[in-house]
This record gives structure tokens, C-alpha cells and sequence, in this order.
């Protein structure tokens, strides 16, 4: 598993790990202080990719579109 912080990870590393982390306590054969560990982990990890993908959504709604439809720039998203 890996020890990065998980504040700095992006969206594919943290989803990545997160798999693994849920692989392995799905399997069933981990120490219970270390499915507790590993739950934990993966909870900031759940938590680092939802807030990965409301950024996402966030500059995706701000894109402007032109009279044709063709992006042209970005409008400031509320809230940021």
C-alpha cells in the first residue's frame, strides 16, 4: 500500500490504491488492526476522489460556449 499523503494524490493514484485497498479487505485474510488501518486509508481515499471530481464538474460547468456552441472560455464557478 502506498503511504503518500493522500492530500496529494490525484484523482487516477487515489481511485488506483483505493481498488487495492478494497481488494484486500474483501479477500478477508488481513489482521483486524490492519483492516482498520486499511479502512481508514481507504475512507481518505473515497474522500480525495469525491472531491477530485467535484473540481471536475465544477470547470466543466464554468465553460462558456460561443453563438455556435464551440467552447470560449470559462465563467467563474460560485462558490470558489
Amino acid at each position: 500500500m502506498n503511504e503518500s499523503p493522500v492530500s496529494e494524490m490525484t484523482f487516477e493514484a487515489a481511485m488506483k490504491e483505493l481498488e487495492q485497498v478494497v481488494g484486500q479487505l474483501e479477500h478477508g485474510d488481513v489482521a483486524l488492526e490492519d483492516s482498520i488501518r486499511l479502512y481508514e486509508r481507504g475512507a481518505e481515499l473515497k474522500k480525495r476522489c469525491e472531491q477530485k471530481l467535484k473540481e471536475a464538474e465544477e470547470k466543466v460547468a464554468s465553460i462558456t460556449l460561443d453563438g455556435d456552441g464551440n467552447p470560449k472560455g470559462t465563467t467563474p464557478a460560485e462558490g470558489l
